[in-house]
């Protein structure tokens, strides 16, 4: 009924973007094992200096990426014109399929609370157009 654990793994301090200071659970080395999930990422933080300069202009493809915020704000901009803000309570769920360019940027908050997966899309859906969308919590 219930699969064995075939590995565990640890989560880890880091930054990425433009220095934002995150946790690190699922990463690279972690893909053949995880598959279809290629990273996960947690952060939680009541000083902006962790994460206000956010992910500026960068490239995704072949993947989805979602972020679930529990406390906080975070605003996004994408090459197809998208643009939008979460907050408490709401996701973002981008589909990058053959290629988009897009940038979350934090904004100040009492905290900074959240997760992100990207998820590897199956072979037949890497070209597929790129999409974006808010899931706000009513």
């Amino acid at each position: 009924m219930f699969k064995t654990n075939r590995k565990s793994v640890q989560g880890y301090r880091t930054q990425d973007g433009a220095g934002v200071s995150l946790v690190r659970v699922l990463s690279t080395k972690d893909v053949e094992d995880y598959d279809p999930f290629l990273m996960m990422d947690s952060f939680d933080s009541t000083d902006p200096e962790d994460y206000y300069r956010g992910f500026p202009m960068h490239p995704h493809r072949g993947i989805e990426t979602i972020t679930y915020l529990i406390h906080g704000e975070i605003d996004h901009e994408d090459s197809l014109g998208n643009k939008g803000t979460i907050h408490d309570g709401d996701s973002q769920w981008m589909t990058a399929g053959s290629g988009i360019l897009h940038q979350e940027m934090p904004q100040e908050a009492e905290r900074m609370l959240g997760l992100q997966i990207w998820l590897n899309l199956p072979k037949s859906e890497k070209m597929t157009s790129p999409k974006y969308f808010d899931i706000k919590w009513c």
